[in-house]
């Protein structure tokens, strides 16, 4: 009996098992280098009920100054996960000035995850953001606090955060169109108090 022509099938099934649908997992085997994982674009929104506690953060904002959550607090406020040479972050950072210029109630922060004051001031500069950033290489405290919650587990990340200080909606990855991050800033807007 001439096993070979099983030994193949075998050998292509197994092959086969090999592959991926997942975007994140080719992304990583196909040796790009690109030196982060980035996010696929996708959303959540998280019902009123279904929100974990507040997230209490601090750090140091790139003009050197300190910034808390309790500084936000009461408010619905924006916050993105980014670096400077990150490219979905360059992309995505005319979009975040806009919508941070067009919700003048809302409050939008930078958390940058990678980059020195320099780094950070000359990205800040080149896409016109004056919203904060805080610098979180150091210590990844603000990353942190977050990981409880809703992670930031791709750069960029950007989280809306309700009015009790809750994470709302997250978009993991490039914002593809301004209008989700706008629609979902509308939603908590929304809430009653």
């Amino acid at each position: 009996m001439n096993l070979r022509p099983l030994a193949a099938a075998v050998l292509v099934l197994a092959l086969a098992g090999c592959t991926s649908n997942e975007p994140l997992a080719d992304q990583y085997s196909d040796g790009t280098g690109e030196g982060y994982i980035s996010g696929d674009g996708a959303f959540t929104e998280i019902a009123q009920s279904k929100r974990d506690a507040p997230i209490e953060f601090s750090g140091e904002t790139v003009s050197g100054d300190e910034l808390s959550s309790a500084e936000l607090a009461g408010g619905v406020y924006v916050v993105n996960f980014w670096y400077a040479s990150c490219p979905p972050c360059r992309t995505e950072a005319p979009d975040l000035k806009a919508l941070s210029e067009e919700y003048t109630d809302v409050r939008f922060l930078g958390v940058n995850t990678t980059d020195t004051a320099e780094f950070a001031s000359t990205f800040e500069k080149t896409f016109g953001i004056e919203y904060p950033s805080i610098l979180d290489a150091q210590t990844a405290a603000v990353q942190l606090a977050f990981s409880g919650a809703v992670a930031p587990n791709a750069v960029p990340t950007t989280l809306v955060v309700d009015r009790e200080g809750r994470v709302a909606a997250r978009i993991s990855g490039l914002i593809r169109d301004k209008s989700i991050l706008a629609a979902m800033i509308d939603t908590v807007l929304a809430e009653a108090d």
